[in-house]
């Protein structure tokens, strides 16, 4: 059980995680550094890390639905694969070590934040118009491809979801939430997927919980509130950010 101490510790790091991540994603970046400070093995830093970004995930889902920026149609449809190719990530990660794709993720995030930067105007104003047959079939595998990916590694996951988004249409206000539903329901698959395990240690989750719940919140709002012109940078900075820290652990850790 931790102390106040860590309690206080682990609700400020996981208001700041869970503001970003409700957003663009990444906040692994800040909650899981949180988690592992305080001693927890790293299996158990994983699974309590995807018991209360879970929590943050649900809080953002419902505050992008309510706003009625999220296509609800689309996500209908999915929500499923993301959930249920998270499931897959979660049974495949206890037999195989993830670290092969490391060297994968880098470049993909290079070409992700590199396209958004040349793209000035991109994202700013919704073109999308539905879908035809072709682009759905290629949306059902991108949700099932992320949503294993984020069971079986993870670091990214939002952004690669707000970028498939914005490469059918959608504003970046838009993708973020879309974004945001396909994220929950694979972070509600890996934490269901967790706790069958019987790893997570929820009494730290709880106290970052209850703080990304409330970090999301605000994130969420704040995007609605700001736009394309707040969404954009924030997603280049953090798309960077992963950058750095996946060369860090591929070549210095």
């Amino acid at each position: 059980m931790p102390d106040l101490g860590t309690a206080a510790f682990l609700a400020v790091m996981g208001f700041i995680a869970a503001f970003i991540d409700s957003v663009v994603g990444g906040g692994g970046l800040i909650s899981i550094p949180a988690l592992m400070w305080t001693g927890l093995p790293p299996i158990t830093v994983l699974a309590t890390n995807k018991a209360a970004s879970t929590m943050g995930a649900l809080a953002g889902f419902v505050t992008f639905i309510r706003s009625g920026k999220m296509n609800v149609a689309l996500v209908r449809k999915l929500f499923p694969l993301s959930f249920f190719g998270s499931v897959a990530g979660v049974l495949v990660v206890r037999t195989i070590s993830p670290d092969f794709l490391r060297p994968l993720i880098v470049v993909m995030l290079i070409a992700v934040a590199l396209y958004s930067v040349c793209k000035k105007d991109w994202g700013g104003v919704s073109t999308y118009r539905g879908m035809n047959r072709r682009m759905l079939r290629m949306s059902f595998l991108v949700a099932f491809v992320f949503g294993f990916y984020d069971g079986f590694f993870g670091p990214g996951t939002g952004s690669f979801l707000l970028f498939a988004f914005l490469l059918v249409g959608f504003d970046f206000v838009g993708a973020a939430a879309n974004a945001r539903a396909l994220n929950f329901a694979s972070n509600l698959a890996s934490l269901l997927a967790f706790a069958v395990l019987g790893l997570p240690a929820y009494l730290y989750a709880l106290p970052m919980g209850l703080a990304m719940v409330a970090g999301a919140f605000c994130g969420a709002r704040m995007a609605l509130a700001k736009g394309s012109s707040y969404v954009r940078p924030l997603f280049i900075g953090v798309t960077t950010v992963l950058i750095g820290k996946q060369l860090w652990d591929l070549f210095w850790k």
